[in-house]
């Protein structure tokens, strides 16, 4: 005779568990916004990351993207790798410590990134669209409350 499957745990339910709930929210706007990018410009997540944050930030390493993106080092490298390989970004030895290897974009993905970037804000106006002007205030406030972001 099969066992009775357990109770669940008191006290925690999914549906409002917020940790889960941002969870999936960002799993699922990162997908969605991946949909944009991917089979246009044939780039995946961690590479759209990469590109992302070399265009705000100029000679970084990969452990500062790392660090930024909430990324694994090695998911970092293998972005990094790929995007040198297309011509994308490209790797320099920082001559005052020659462990560390600084990118940066090349022309070629500073014009993929202006490329993305209307249609990456797109994809942001329709997600927030769901939100009234004064929820979507609040819901950026909460963010960088929660993120550290105490402006």
């Amino acid at each position: 005779m099969p066992e009775p499957a357990p109770a669940p745990a008191p006290g925690l339910d999914l549906d409002s568990f917020l940790p889960y709930l941002v969870n999936v929210l960002a799993s699922r706007t990162s997908r969605e916004l991946a949909g944009v990018y991917e089979a246009r410009f044939g780039i995946s997540i961690p590479e759209w990351r990469v590109i992302a944050h070399l265009a705000q930030n100029r000679n970084v390493s990969v452990r500062e993207i790392h660090e930024r993106v909430d990324m694994d080092k090695s998911k970092v490298s293998r972005a990094a790798a790929r995007l040198e390989s297309v011509g994308l970004i490209e790797k320099k030895v920082n001559p005052a410590d020659r462990r560390l290897v600084e990118l940066r974009l090349t022309r070629k993905g500073h014009k993929l990134f202006a490329e993305i970037v209307p249609l990456a804000l797109d994809y942001e106006a329709r997600l927030l669209s769901a939100l009234t002007p004064e929820d979507r205030a609040a819901f950026v406030r909460a963010v960088g409350i929660l993120l550290g972001d105490r402006r």
